[in-house]
């Protein structure tokens, strides 16, 4: 289908079932507030999809990237600042992550929510196995020993500052 279709058919489901109706105060360039209050059906549903397959196909950390960056993405373009190269970097940022964002993905749309029922990707980073933390090729248990041993360590070091404080205190 044609994008344009898409978003029509969407709007017709979503429409349906409430979905995409947004009550914002923004912050505007200018610094004043207003008040705004939008129907994005068919966008919300998409952005909805979007999200769940880059949740199943981004690693963590380049998921709270793209985040950040989609973030001020939104507001270089919002400030009318698109020809720029700020904006062109981030974009290519932004870009390079969705290479391997691709699926499918199925949802209820219910009295304006929309509740997932299921995301396949061929990119997909889950693996069950794995996940279950069950003994196997990949993942020991007892591989996680050293590694909460160490993630651990500036709170033990900090357990022990206060303790040490606290005993200084009371002589």
């Amino acid at each position: 289908m044609k994008v344009a279709d898409i978003i029509r058919k969407l709007n017709e489901l979503g429409g349906k079932h409430g979905i995409g109706i947004v009550d914002i105060v923004e912050n505007r360039v200018v610094g004043m507030k207003s008040r705004g209050v939008y129907e994005t059906p068919g966008g919300t549903i998409l952005m909805e999809a979007h999200k769940q397959l880059e949740e199943l196909v981004l690693d963590r950390a380049t998921m709270e990237v793209k985040k950040e960056m989609g973030d001020k993405l939104a507001q270089v373009v919002y400030e009318g600042k698109w020809f720029t190269p700020l904006r062109e970097a981030i974009q290519a940022f932004v870009t390079s992550t969705q290479e391997y964002v691709t699926g499918e993905v199925k949802f209820k749309l219910y009295k304006g929510n929309i509740i997932k029922a299921g995301t396949t990707s061929p990119y997909s980073l889950y693996s069950e196995s794995l996940a279950s933390f069950t003994t196997g090729d990949l993942y020991d248990h007892h591989d996680a020993d050293g590694f909460i041993t160490l993630f651990g360590l500036p709170l033990k070091v900090r357990a022990m500052k206060m303790a040490e404080l606290k005993k200084n205190e009371t002589k």
